[in-house]
């Protein structure tokens, strides 16, 4: 009877996801979260968003294998009875155990260096042009390397942020702070707080906050039922204002990606000033009161206000082309609803993404992001060792018959397009808030 006690089903493991009450299990074993899940370093997201299932894949995908003793002191003493990982959860566990054997996590090459020198470098220049140079024109190429300079940055503070860069966690966190919070102005607290849901709930309608552009974008029908959106606790409304946006969504795509960044520092104050939560609050609006002190500082060297103008506008239009490529890693991808399911994460990641093909030498423009799929994978993984691994990751998805989609930059683009005017051209032809072809997209779950 004693041993009896030690053992529950996946069903009754599933009775333990509410927020009081929070239970996963990983490689057959159950742990009790609910505590812990304030302390979680990944926030406590990500557990809501799992519990009550096995995560066993997710749980290996972001965690050192450091992270495996603190999981004791919050181990049940049950086992799952049933607990059978499927044939691509095996594959996929066997593939990291091997990556991880060859010490790839920990093979960081040289890309930081490159990286920071090259954003040292083009910090320097603009700011020589901007305060020792006149004329428009260099004005105007000191605003475009700025642009180029906050998406390094930008690729720099997610790879720190994902401790990919730095070879202990705490020159990860500085890099973080500096790269993010001091040089972009984008909070790494607002970037983890909605980056690692993402992550876990990749394309999930209701889930990934990076699918929720109500009222300015939809990537499905599904939108117009005034989706409630589970990361932000709210109804997306689909009212005539959204209804109007979206129908011109596949023309206003660009110009809204050339003011995206704005959207960007919105969202970092008004999470950073919230009642939420935030981790490192204190140092992260130290962290933006630089920005904010040397970019209107540096702008003020200009010599007249429409210069200024033009100098700002430039700048922050150059960096839409990081925000238009993170809309291509998803927007015409799979789409689901629902929260993921642990047995099913890896399909989940290779469903919502694709892959940018590129030579070699145009990995520094895409930041590795260009392998997304295997980012998705192995978030862990430094950018340098991702195009070595694609041909791994290409291999096991056709030996599961699952999705590997990787396209030309243009084809992206295409791609992205015509999911935008098809949803377009959907809430142009509502006549009530019920899309025609529901049905359809409930059989086929396709944005």
């Amino acid at each position: 009877m004693e041993a009896e006690k030690k053992y529950i089903t996946a069903e009754e493991l599933r009775k333990h996801s509410t927020p009081g009450d929070l239970w996963i299990s990983i490689r057959g074993k159950v742990y009790d979260v609910t505590e812990w899940a304030e302390r979680h370093p990944g926030g406590e997201i990500p557990l809501r968003t799992l519990a009550g299932q096995d995560v066993t894949d997710a749980f290996l995908a972001y965690h050192p294998g450091s992270a495996w003793q603190h999981l004791e002191a919050l181990y049940t003493g049950y086992r799952v009875r049933d607990f059978a990982p499927s044939e691509v959860s095996k594959d996929y566990r066997r593939l990291h155990a091997e990556l991880a054997r060859l010490g790839m996590f920990e093979k960081k090459g040289h890309i930081a260096v490159y990286a920071l020198t090259a954003i040292a470098l083009m910090l320097s220049l603009c700011v020589y042009g901007v305060v020792a140079c006149e004329g428009v024109a260099v004005h105007f190429l000191c605003a475009v390397l700025l642009g180029l300079l906050w998406i390094q940055g930008a690729y720099m503070g997610h790879d720190s942020g994902h401790y990919q860069v730095m070879t202990t966690t705490g020159y990860n966190q500085i890099t973080q702070l500096l790269a993010g919070n001091c040089l972009t102005g984008i909070s790494i607290a607002w970037w983890k707080w909605t980056h690692n849901a993402h992550h876990l709930a990749c394309n999930s309608l209701d889930h990934d906050p990076d699918l929720q552009h109500i009222p300015v974008f939809a990537v499905s029908s599904r939108f117009f039922n005034s989706l409630t959106s589970i990361f932000y606790g709210r109804k997306l409304q689909f009212d005539s204002v959204a209804r109007l946006l979206v129908s011109y969504q596949h023309w206003t795509f660009y110009p809204v990606m050339c003011v995206g960044r704005i959207n960007l520092f919105i969202q970092t104050f008004l999470l950073l000033f919230s009642k939420r939560k935030v981790p490192d609050r204190a140092l992260n609006i130290v962290g933006i009161l630089v920005f904010w002190t040397w970019f209107p500082l540096l702008v003020s060297f200009l010599p007249t206000w429409s210069e200024r103008a033009m100098f700002v506008v430039t700048s922050l239009s150059v960096t839409a082309i990081q925000h238009i490529q993170f809309c291509l890693n998803h927007f015409s991808a799979n789409v689901y609803m629902g929260p993921p399911n642990g047995s099913d994460w890896f399909e989940k990641q290779t469903g919502g993404t694709i892959d940018i093909s590129c030579p070699t030498w145009m990995d520094w423009f895409h930041g590795g992001l260009q392998f997304q799929l295997e980012h998705h994978l192995f978030p862990r993984l430094p950018r340098c060792q991702l195009r070595g691994i694609s041909p791994l990751a290409r291999d096991l998805c056709k030996k599961h018959n699952l999705p590997y989609r990787s396209l030309s930059f243009w084809d992206a683009n295409i791609s992205t397009l015509r999911t935008l005017r098809t949803a377009a051209l959907q809430a142009r032809d509502l006549s009530s808030p019920v899309p025609k072809n529901l049905v359809w997209e409930a059989v086929n779950t396709h944005g």
